[in-house]
């Protein structure tokens, strides 16, 4: 009787000790759930820290370079030396 008995608590324990396994938390599927994010946000910071590099290489460029300050304001702005003629291109 006592083995029988001791058989069905060690069962418990082990049905409890699976479920928490499973489903609980820090469980197969929560760990894989999480590598899953890491990876996802390791791909964010990527192409985030590509992007700042680009960034820091216009800064860089506009800091050090006169010719690329006019090419900005002549692009982005629509500025013209003075002396120059503009003129616009309307096609139909």
């Amino acid at each position: 009787m006592t083995r029988r008995r001791l058989l069905i608590v060690l069962l418990i324990i082990l049905a409890v000790l699976q479920w928490r396994l499973w489903t609980g938390r820090g469980s197969f599927e929560q760990v894989v759930s999480l590598k899953r994010d890491i990876q996802e946000q390791k791909q964010v910071n990527r192409e985030l820290r590509q992007r700042n590099e680009r960034l820091y290489g216009e800064v860089r460029s506009l800091k050090d370079n006169l010719d690329s300050i006019e090419e900005r304001a002549r692009s982005d702005l629509g500025l013209i030396k003075e002396g120059e003629t503009f003129y616009l291109i309307i096609e139909e």
